[in-house]
């Protein structure tokens, strides 16, 4: 049986202003909201990728790029894999997080979510977690 090959299915975004941006790939790109949480930051989709537009604070991170999500079927295979190279994790997820289950980084540092059971829901028992928002284009507003 071949084994599946581990698929992008969530990209991260610092933005100052979250729920602008969800409002404008919503209109121009026909995504819908599928979570917002307590911290105002929205996570959008396309029906293939979520994408995760996460409140910039101000705190010396500079907009853009936070991290990059795979959707594996097996972390134990992935684990092994790590091992080879100098990188840190793979780390539990805070409770909040409502989609991966870990975190690692690649050998430059870019942070990089795994999860099982996938991006197109709510991990359950997340802390804060509203389950699916209305699937309106509009709901960003």
């Amino acid at each position: 049986m071949p084994r599946a090959t581990p698929k992008i299915r969530h990209i991260a975004i610092m933005t100052m202003n979250p729920k602008k941006a969800a409002q404008f790939y919503c209109d121009v790109f026909d995504m819908k909201v599928v979570h917002r949480n307590k911290k105002g930051n929205y996570f959008i989709s396309d029906g293939y990728i979520t994408l995760a537009l996460l409140r910039n604070v101000a705190d010396g991170r500079l907009s853009g790029l936070n991290h990059l999500g795979f959707h594996i079927s097996d972390s134990k295979t992935i684990e092994k894999r790590l091992k080879k190279y100098k990188v840190f994790g793979p780390t539990a997820r805070p409770a909040d997080r409502p989609f991966a289950e870990v975190r690692v980084t690649d050998p430059e540092g870019v942070n990089i979510d795994l999860s099982v059971q996938g991006f197109d829901r709510v991990r359950p028992g997340a802390n804060g977690a509203t389950g699916r928002a209305k699937k309106e284009s509009r709901a960003a507003r």
